[in-house]
């Protein structure tokens, strides 16, 4: 059939929605809220693009929760500030999801006008690149803190098919997500058998980290970022994941002999020392990404001394749930979005050291799972590329017209 191609018409989105709502943080318990206590979601809850019920901490016993502020399926939520500008304005429309959640501060929920747009298609269009344009353009702050305000928000341009159309996308949008999941699903598996095993194979004297360290942790440095390319990079914030190095946020540099003080070398551990509560304490070996690379002044260098302790061996057991809890613990700020950490706290960290021997076990057998982890993650990575593809081609606002 003939015909022609047109373009969606983009709305601003506070024409979609019947409000945008702020939510409350109180001083929480970190551990997670039994059964029958109410909670409050962490930011991480949200942060990657899905919503992960799980990442929650206790409310206060004692304390009248606002009722209205729980969190319910199908509630679309963006996180509006993080120590990490890629984390700033992400997206997630919640599922099933238990009673007695609440919304915390750092999260709008944005409640859409069903009228005119399908809640799941508004949560899609949201995480696309010409969306993500858009919200990095709106955002204020500056390196460790940034934000994106309600205003901001409301001005947020999205293109609108009718109905029928957004339905069309949500649907196969969902057919690869049901693929993702049952791959999911096989990956944590995976990791809570890496992290079992790790944790039987995990034993020796417990020892001091600043004992084991050759030197004491070293801050980074972070010059102004420039726009012409003198070969120098240095690492983003975001480069250090719950599952280690990952390369990327690279900024360009401008050479300087200050700046080579802090060049990384191959399989060099570092710690945020900056973050959320959740992030903060992240370790990762640089690996190197074809230039030179500093790091920043919110992560700190741990070299160990060779005699003792593998770096490697040291970045899995600083993983370790009960370090992390120790990390978290020790970590100080005013705000939940942004706490750090100290040298001192580091190496007064305790954390079993056996013989290079057995640490090589140990090694072995984390990296083996790993591997599989990492496979899997790769599939899962493609997947989302292509589901992610798939929208944004729906999303260009080309379509026949017959």
């Amino acid at each position: 059939m003939g015909g022609e191609l047109h373009a969606y018409p983009e709305v601003p989105l506070k024409d979609l929605l019947r409000r945008v709502e702020t939510g409350w943080s109180p001083v929480c318990s970190s551990k997670p809220p039994g059964p029958d206590e109410w909670g409050v979601i962490k930011l991480s809850a949200i942060t990657s693009g899905r919503f992960i019920e799980t990442e929650t901490k206790t409310f206060p016993s004692g304390s009248a929760p606002r009722k209205e502020l729980e969190i319910r399926t199908r509630d679309l939520l963006m996180s509006r500030a993080n120590g990490v500008k890629s984390l700033v304005g992400v997206v997630c429309t919640v599922g099933e999801v238990r009673q007695r959640l609440l919304l915390p501060d750092l999260v709008f929920r944005l409640v859409p006008n069903g009228d005119k747009v399908d809640p799941a298609f508004l949560g899609l269009a949201l995480s696309t690149a010409g969306l993500r344009s858009q919200i990095e353009a709106a955002m204020r702050g500056t390196s460790g803190q940034y934000k994106i305000s309600q205003a901001d928000v409301r001005r947020l341009r999205v293109p609108l098919p009718d109905l029928d159309e957004q339905r069309r996308i949500v649907v196969a949008h969902a057919v690869v997500e049901r693929r993702i999941s049952a791959l999911e699903r096989v990956r944590e598996k995976l990791k809570t058998l890496r992290d079992s095993l790790t944790a039987d194979l995990v034993a020796g004297p417990m020892e001091k980290v600043g004992k084991i360290l050759a030197t004491k942790p070293k801050n980074g440095f972070s010059p102004v970022e420039v726009s012409e390319w003198t070969g120098l990079l240095t690492l983003g914030l975001g480069c250090l994941t719950p599952e280690g190095f990952q390369p990327r946020q690279l900024k360009r540099l401008p050479a300087s002999d200050v700046a080579s003080r802090f060049q990384l070398a191959d399989g060099d551990l570092l710690m945020s020392r900056a973050n959320t509560r959740d992030l903060v304490g992240l370790v990762g070996r640089y690996q190197d990404v074809g230039h030179p690379c500093i790091y920043p002044d919110l992560m700190m260098r741990l070299r160990p001394d060779s005699r003792r302790c593998i770096p490697h061996y040291l970045e899995i057991v600083l993983r370790s749930a009960p370090v992390r809890k120790a990390i978290q613990a020790g970590a100080r700020g005013t705000s939940e979005s942004m706490v750090k950490i100290s040298a001192d706290l580091v190496e007064s960290l305790r954390v079993p050291v056996p013989s290079l021997e057995k640490q090589e076990q140990v090694v072995k057998s984390f990296s083996a799972l790993d591997r599989k982890i990492r496979s899997c993650q790769s599939v899962i990575d493609k997947l989302r590329s292509v589901q992610q593809g798939v929208v944004e081609e729906m999303l260009t606002g080309r379509v026949l017209v017959a």
